[in-house]
């Protein structure tokens, strides 16, 4: 096996490992602390941003300069989340979108020990 193929492939191990540690997460709470603890503040103010973004343009009533202007978030990263809603093979946006969409704007439980965890 060369060298690239072998990054390769220990790149995706590492990314299922993470995607799987994802998928144990059960409430808001857990999913913010293990963003805090593996992201920096603005790390997650990126995902944060991004994610507004998507669900932004999901509603369809704003253009993209608009979202620009009411946000803050740069136009390079609008054109590069609005992908999600096209045919793409990951799907991830759409997905937990729909499934937000689902559960009142959240994709996860809040955790019941805390009263609302938002």
């Amino acid at each position: 096996m060369s060298e690239q193929a072998t990054v390769s492939t220990s790149r995706v191990a590492l990314i299922d490992a993470l995607a799987q540690a994802l998928c144990a997460l059960r409430t808001t709470d857990e999913a913010r602390a293990l963003l805090a603890d593996l992201c920096t503040p603005a790390e997650v103010h990126s995902l944060a941003e991004r994610w507004h973004v998507a669900r932004l343009l999901d509603a369809g009533d704003l253009t993209y300069r608009e979202i620009h202007e009411a946000s803050g978030v740069s136009t390079t990263t609008i054109v590069r989340v609005a992908r999600f809603p096209k045919p793409e093979d990951n799907r991830g946006y759409r997905l937990v979108h729909d499934r937000a969409g689902e559960t009142g704007g959240s994709a996860m439980r809040p955790d019941p020990t805390k009263g609302t965890s938002r």
